[in-house]
């Protein structure tokens, strides 16, 4: 029978183990504030709990660090082992005093984007909602800073691990724990309409980003596979429906590249699909890597761009490469160093 990782349990459910349920409340303080490596440490419970705990296979699994990267700009990549051998790559964004950590959420990638190094990878396992949840506690743990941003934009499609991405966030959320608020979580889909449909009614406030790079099918099919099963149009009725029941703005990433999907024509077409939506738009700057053979879009056709949707209304914002230099940036994870 495989050990049951506690960080797996969230807060309720490690009230439900003992007979006393504030020995569940010591347990989710001392795996989240105090990142408890072992059952051992957790001193604050009997010892005959803590017994009782190992002999019917519960455990506290953590990720270890294989190798960390700096770039110049201030981006950090930490390479992780996950318990059964498999490996991730997390990625922390320093601005100032702000620390915003970009989560994976998946070993490998289903979604197959052109772009994109994991999408590369073959698809091996989802990570269960104690390994994304522990990538936070260990970079926390090595760095003693506190993560005041979370971003589900790492290795993987988050709504295709949809139960264990929603219940990490919960256990993130929670006040017993990080505390960390929904309205400071991001979950990025490359446009998963069932996906978007359920979040729609769970009632959490976090952001949601889609990575849209394209605004017609004909472009879009080619970058991003998953177009094909869900063309933009009902991708705009999912987004639609998920406003009005949320009055959350959306953020769409759209990646520029060089000669695909840069033009006047294509700034165009992105306001009119965009129309009618409250939503900010993130014109992302590309990070070339071996396994694709796209070129970034010039700054001057990126800028022009950028005037384009500005000059409709639209709060547009330029993200340039950042971690560039260590393959942190976007599209970029590979977990292969």
């Amino acid at each position: 029978m495989p050990n049951k990782n506690l960080k797996d349990f969230d807060l309720a459910e490690l009230r439900k183990l003992g007979e006393k349920p504030f020995y569940g409340s010591i347990l989710f303080t001392w795996l989240h504030n105090k990142a408890a490596a072992s059952i051992a440490e957790i001193t604050a419970l009997p010892k005959t709990f803590r017994a009782d705990l190992q002999s019917n296979g519960f455990v506290v699994e953590n990720l270890q660090l294989l190798k960390r990267a700096d770039d110049p700009d201030g981006t950090r990549k930490y390479l992780f082992n996950l318990p059964d051998g498999q490996k991730i790559e997390t990625v922390l964004l320093r601005d100032g005093d702000r620390r915003t950590l970009c989560v994976s959420t998946q070993v490998g990638c289903r979604m197959a984007c052109a772009f994109c190094a994991t999408g590369r990878m073959r698809f091996r396992r989802n990570l269960s909602a104690g390994e994304i949840v522990d990538q936070v506690i260990q970079v926390e743990k090595i760095e003693k800073t506190k993560i005041q941003n979370l971003v589900y934009m790492g290795m993987g499609e988050p709504l295709d691990n949809y139960e264990n991405v929603l219940k990490s966030i919960r256990i993130l959320n929670n006040q017993a724990g990080k505390n960390i608020g929904a309205r400071h979580i991001t979950i990025s889909t490359c446009g998963l309409v069932p996906g978007i449909e359920k979040l729609a009614d769970e009632g959490l406030q976090v952001r949601l980003a889609v990575s849209l790079h394209a605004a017609t099918d004909a472009v879009r099919g080619k970058l991003m596979p998953i177009n094909k099963k869900y063309p933009v149009a009902d991708l705009r009725r999912a987004l639609q429906n998920y406003q009005k029941k949320t009055g959350r703005r959306l953020t769409f990433e759209y990646i520029m590249l060089d000669g695909v999907n840069d033009t006047r024509e294509h700034a165009r077409g992105l306001l009119k699909l965009l129309g009618g939506l409250s939503a900010q738009i993130n014109l992302l700057e590309y990070n070339p890597h071996l396994r694709a053979d796209f070129r970034p879009s010039p700054r001057k056709t990126i800028r022009e761009f950028w005037w384009i949707t500005t000059d409709r209304g639209f709060a547009t914002a330029i993200r340039y490469k950042r971690g560039q230099n260590i393959s942190a940036a976007c599209g970029q994870l590979y977990a292969d160093n």
